[in-house]
């Protein structure tokens, strides 16, 4: 059975960092491609990274470019994002989702992923 649980969410000041956790099971992270994605209040789901089978990278928030970096360890089945210089509007529920697709698809849209983790909340706020 496919499963994604994230970790590592919390809260931290403006201009912290954290690292999300991403594991798998029921199947490897090396076979699909794996993106991150957060919700915040009020706003529509939005595609921030994604990593493909082959460990390549897309970015799709100009938001994030420069501060997240998403990588993954295929012996421990693990996607991580890794975030910093954190600011108050990264304030959201971050998930990771498994898209079945080896490529990561153009555009990182919700719809475009086909299994979902249950979301870990990240609050950045003095």
């Amino acid at each position: 059975q496919f499963q994604l649980v994230e970790s590592g969410g919390g809260l931290v000041l403006p201009g912290g960092s954290l690292r999300l956790s991403c594991v798998a099971s029921g199947f490897n992270v090396d076979v699909y491609s794996i993106g991150w994605l957060r919700q915040a209040p009020g706003k529509e789901r939005e595609g921030l990274l994604c990593t493909s089978g082959d460990g390549g990278v897309r970015n799709y928030a100009d938001s994030v470019k420069g501060r997240f970096t998403i990588s993954r360890d295929n012996a421990k089945n693990t996607v991580y994002l890794q975030m910093n210089s954190l600011k108050p509007e990264d304030t959201a529920v971050y998930y990771c989702a498994a898209d079945i697709r080896y490529y990561c698809s153009d555009g990182g849209r919700p719809h475009d992923y086909d299994y979902w983790g249950q979301g870990t909340q990240v609050i950045v706020s003095s």
